[in-house]
């Protein structure tokens, strides 16, 4: 079954349901159009949700290269020192 065959059944699904329920007076809200407009809207929430951890993950990553960059420039400040002292009692070839 492909997916516009699909699609047809259930949009007729949802307009049967809607046509039942204004029938016997419970709602006249329930439509092909109100669902695709609820999607739709869903759809970009969600996009805005995906966009927001976006930015935390990008901000972390900063964060964390911010933080090893700083770990790396002191652990050279440390080192290289201490590695001038240990070459100068390195006998020479």
């Amino acid at each position: 079954m492909n997916t516009q065959k699909l699609l047809n059944m259930a949009l007729q699904g949802v307009d049967s349901l809607g046509y039942r329920l204004d029938q016997m007076g419970i709602t006249g809200k329930i439509n092909r159009h109100n669902v695709a407009a609820f999607l739709m809207a869903e759809q970009k929430h969600l996009e805005g949700e995906w966009d927001s951890i976006q930015v935390r993950l990008n901000l972390r990553r900063s964060q964390f290269e911010q933080i090893t960059q700083q770990i790396e420039t002191r652990t050279d400040a440390l080192i290289a020192p201490v590695m001038s002292q240990v070459n100068r009692f390195r006998p020479s070839h």
